[in-house]
């Protein structure tokens, strides 16, 4: 059993962070009398590299000029 953070924005519950969970697992959802603070967004570094994972090294160089070669094809000039 794992334990993950999170809150619900009024609409859908929102984690905090990474979890591993494979489709149709059960979950337990405990309801806190605890609040967010509602003036403070929820922290963005606690998602700093959630998608690392997914990240291709041989890509970044293009991921550079991705913007320059798309205009020049879509305009012709930069």
């Amino acid at each position: 059993m794992q334990s993950i953070q999170g809150y619900y924005d009024g609409f859908n519950i929102k984690t905090i962070g990474r979890f591993d969970a494979k489709p149709n697992q059960k979950v337990l959802i405990t309801i806190l009398e605890e609040f967010m603070d509602s003036t403070k967004p929820v922290c963005k570094s606690e998602l700093k590299g959630v998608f690392s994972e997914y990240a291709n090294p041989d890509f970044v160089e293009k991921e550079k000029l991705a913007w320059e070669h798309t205009m020049v094809e879509k305009h012709g000039n930069v």
